[in-house]
């Protein structure tokens, strides 16, 4: 570990987008991503809106981002239903943060409409 875990300290459930069918979007089974969980999975989840790209390349505006570990950030595909306190958010994007052999603490960041 990094230590960047430490300010994993957010709960979220994500519901992984899984595509479209004939009754609509997919989605796999919730996962609660807490640090109560073991390994730490919890999340650090900030409320600032920023201007960032989407799959497509456009340009659209992320209402907040979560920064959480790589490996939880892969479950993060977009259009993912992310649930905080009751409010449900959608993923545009994703960046990972990793910089090998630099012992700097390895992150991914999240960006919700």
């Amino acid at each position: 570990m990094s230590g960047i875990e430490d300010f994993f300290v957010h709960t979220v459930t994500l519901e992984t987008w899984l595509g479209a069918g004939s009754l609509g979007d997919i989605y796999a089974a919730p996962v609660r991503l807490s640090p109560d969980n073991t390994p730490p999975n919890g999340v650090f989840l900030e409320g600032k809106v920023k201007l960032v790209r989407d799959s497509t390349g456009q340009q659209v505006t992320a209402a907040s981002t979560i920064y959480c570990s790589v490996a939880d950030g892969a479950r993060f595909t977009p259009d993912s239903k992310v649930t905080n306190g009751g409010r449900v958010s959608h993923v545009i994007s994703q960046n990972v943060n990793d910089a090998p052999g630099l012992d700097l603490p390895d992150h991914a960041e999240i960006y919700l409409k």
